[in-house]
């Protein structure tokens, strides 16, 4: 099945359509909404879905849900979700939300100062899908920072399980050519107490080294609902190296079946992480893949590079859904 990257120019993932017309020329039911979250805040919502699946007098079956997740700097609309409608196309219910402070969600601009409460956004969002979806198996796929929290989703829904997680570039080791130099990496837990918002300038930007394409590096920046400088504050960057702690600890736990993608050349989450994970999980049903030379959004490879890993994901999730 061709992935909708191949139309996407870097003015829009849309190439010359309008959204509506995407979502037409393939045949996908759109919505979007907003949640009410525990802390009041209004979180952004969508789903993707084909057409002929949509409530109607003979509506064709779906073979199955899958819920997503996006990264630190992205959100779950533009590059990210042509992986949506591609996995929707394949006759599966796709979901996503846009994490705090990113995207439409409500929330301070790069700056987590708790990862617990994106998590209980996404096992709220995800409950409340899942409900109205009781009848096909369930997935659940997640890039960097949103593949660790699914992770973390994973193991506090052991009552509730997922037929399958699919983790790319996962947030389990940030590399050291990323890491905050020394010695402000052993001061991370002062800054953060003492200046939680300060941004560390020093660091570079994650998109310029995530994407190895120029062109969808430029696409990224144009999304008009862009709203991280990719900068972490003091707070943000000590919450990404404590949720790979935290992954790091609790992944021997993890037993649902998992697909693990990674790139060879990953400089911002290193593949030691994933092969970590790989290793020390509890899942009897467990792959990794790792993509010779690619960098850490799989996505940003070379359109034919991008078509690799999407096939490798969705040929892992069709098997499963018998």
């Amino acid at each position: 099945m061709s992935h909708p990257i191949h139309e996407a120019n870097e003015n829009s993932p849309y190439g010359d359509l309008t959204k509506e017309e995407f979502y037409k020329k393939h045949h996908i039911f759109h919505q979007q909404s907003f949640m009410l979250n525990n802390h009041n805040m209004k979180i952004f919502t969508q789903s993707w879905q084909p057409a002929d699946s949509n409530p109607n007098p003979n509506p064709s079956p779906l073979n199955g849900f899958v819920g997503m997740i996006h990264g630190y700097t992205s959100e779950s609309s533009w590059l990210f979700e042509l992986n949506a409608v591609a996995i929707a196309k394949a006759g599966f219910f796709v979901c996503a939300l846009d994490l705090q402070g990113h995207g439409l969600s409500q929330g301070p601009h790069d700056h987590i100062s708790d990862i617990n409460p994106l998590v209980q956004d996404c096992l709220q969002f995800f409950d409340s899908k899942r409900a109205d979806y009781r009848n096909i198996p369930h997935f659940m796929y997640g890039e960097s920072l949103g593949a660790a929290i699914a992770i973390l989703v994973c193991l506090q829904q052991r009552t509730m399980r997922w037929r399958g997680l699919i983790v790319a570039g996962a947030m389990c080791e940030v590399s050291n050519k990323y890491k905050p130099m020394w010695p402000l990496e052993k001061l991370l837990p002062i800054a953060a107490l003492i200046a939680p918002n300060w941004r560390i300038w020093i660091t570079r930007a994650p998109t310029s080294r995530s994407y190895r394409e120029r062109w969808k590096r430029v696409l990224v920046e144009r999304s008009p609902n862009r709203r991280s400088c990719g900068k972490p504050t003091a707070g943000t960057a000590l919450q990404l190296l404590r949720v790979c702690d935290c992954v790091r600890e609790k992944c021997a736990d993890l037993d649902v079946a998992m697909l693990i993608l990674h790139g060879g050349g990953d400089v911002i989450c290193d593949p030691k992480g994933a092969r970590f994970l790989y290793e020390t999980a509890a899942s009897e049903d467990k792959t990794l893949r790792i993509f010779e030379g690619m960098w850490h959004q799989l996505i940003g490879e070379s359109n034919e590079g991008a078509q690799q890993v999407f096939d490798t994901m969705l040929e892992w999730i069709q098997a499963r859904t018998m």
